[in-house]
């Protein structure tokens, strides 16, 4: 690891002159928010040195020529909802807080295309968009998310299976260097063969490569007719079963979540809502859009239909836009309800015919250390999230371990569960990425070739690495 120098008081007053006074934060009590994210547990916080708010790309370009001139680390900030510690200043330094760059420049209806600076909410981005007459398929979850970490991520969510993820949409980056350099990638254009794609490498790669400013992403006309299902089953394998069955038949949904039914409760109760069907132990959630009405119920006849003839009971349909809003709400707050007596939430990806198989492991090493192993995610993709709590649960009854014990079973479990889903042909991270929680990871889950590649790749990016160290190696 590189040594890196303080921030010194000179320093402070040449960040003052770029962003101004009133763009930096020193006192720690202030700091408070900028030393975490979404990581339960204390010992991924820490504090940087001083937080700035830069307002333009120019800025941002001065504040890392410094940084690369004087040796002292940056770590971007978006919304700071992500679990993986991503935006944690390990090392100190700067925290270069995205929040003041949030503006949306451009809804291009021509070319179907909206420019955006990074600090914009997901919330507000959606909002926007749908009031242009246009659509925005990936729903990542959290709203309160910023695009620039959307996109530094490659989120994906509920709506992937259709549409894909953020790396789908993203058409154009400006960017700027841990040199300072400003780099600008893509554009208004939906095909592009010039050169490796430095744009992809940017996307999903965690702030490390470089600090996104601008981005360029594709939209679509709004979905016309969409129904949202909701189908109970007794039997969550039975339910996992039924899915490549409606893929099979040419149906491709817009989502296919999986869900057991006893993590609605902390969801529904946060949000004071109801889940619209209470019979069954798992549910499938899948919702479909069609260019007619008739196409749209003839879809929902024949999933009916493959569920029905794979055990379920009868699909709740929820067709009306509140009904659906209330519905993907619930589905996507589970996290937040189950939150406050959560260790860590995984993000493991495995081959959707290994879906059952990972999901039975879950259940023995449940069983094995007496611990709570909630698992739900996108039956659709493999893309499944596995609660390790601070519970056990007895005859449907939870009781909270305690913090000996979970601290003793916590990383014994998370280490099986990672080692089960690397044997089944798996990826330790679908969406969540790597971060500080999942590095210890990497080299089981990368030959050594790749692992190289992907250090010397950094070192030709960041060659001082100053620019978000310590993640994802």
């Amino acid at each position: 690891m590189e040594a890196y120098t303080k921030i010194t008081d000179e320093v402070i007053e040449k960040l003052r002159k770029i962003v101004g006074k009133d763009n930096i934060i020193l006192n720690k009590d202030k700091m408070i928010d900028y030393s975490h994210d979404e990581f339960a547990l204390d010992w991924m916080r820490h504090f940087p040195e001083v937080v700035v708010k830069p307002a333009t790309t120019e800025e941002i370009s001065e504040i890392m020529k410094l940084a690369n001139k004087e040796r002292f680390p940056v770590t971007p900030r978006g919304g700071g909802t992500g679990i993986v510690g991503g935006c944690i200043p390990l090392f100190g330094g700067i925290v270069l807080s995205l929040e003041k760059m949030n503006k949306v420049l451009e809804i291009d209806k021509e070319n179907l295309m909206v420019t955006v600076e990074p600090g914009v909410t997901l919330m507000d981005f959606y909002q926007e968009v749908e009031s242009s007459g246009l659509f925005f398929p990936p729903h990542p979850g959290d709203e309160t998310a910023y695009v620039g970490g959307a996109i530094a991520t490659n989120a994906g969510g509920a709506r992937a299976v259709k549409y894909g993820v953020m790396r789908d949409f993203v058409k154009g980056l400006e960017v700027v260097l841990a040199t300072g350099e400003i780099l600008k990638l893509g554009g208004k254009v939906l095909k592009n063969c010039t050169g490796y794609s430095l744009l992809h490498l940017m996307i999903g790669s965690e702030g490390t490569l470089g600090i996104i400013t601008r981005a360029v992403i594709k939209l679509i006309p709004p979905l016309k007719n969409t129904i949202t299902l909701i189908i109970p089953y007794d039997s969550l394998y039975n339910a996992i079963k039924t899915v490549p069955e409606i893929i099979l038949t040419g149906i491709l949904p817009v989502s296919v979540e999986f869900i057991q039914s006893d993590v609605l409760l902390p969801s529904e109760k946060l949000l004071g809502k109801n889940w619209p069907c209470k019979e069954g132990k798992a549910f499938l959630m899948i919702i479909v859009d069609g260019t007619t009405e008739e196409e749209l119920y003839e879809f929902c006849e024949k999933i009916a239909d493959i569920c029905a003839a794979n055990k379920s009971k009868d699909t709740v349909v929820a067709d009306g836009k509140q009904k659906q809003k209330d519905v993907l709400a619930i589905r996507s707050n589970i996290y937040e309800g189950l939150k406050s007596d959560t260790i860590e939430v995984l993000d493991i990806t495995v081959p959707l015919s290994e879906i059952v198989n990972h999901l039975n492991r879950v259940s023995e090493i449940s069983k094995d250390y007496g611990i709570w192993l909630p698992t739900y995610g996108h039956a659709a993709d493999g893309n499944l999230h596995t609660h390790i709590m601070k519970l056990k649960k007895e005859d449907e009854q939870f009781k909270r371990l305690g913090e000996d014990k979970w601290k003793e079973k916590y990383p014994v479990v998370r280490k099986l569960l990672h080692e089960d889903c690397i044997k089944r042909g798996g990826v330790i991270s679908g969406e969540h990425c790597i971060g500080i929680a999942k590095k210890e990871y990497l080299p089981i889950a990368l030959e050594g070739i790749h692992l190289e590649m992907l250090k010397r790749i950094k070192r030709a990016f960041d060659p001082n690495y100053v620019l978000n160290p310590g993640k994802i190696f």
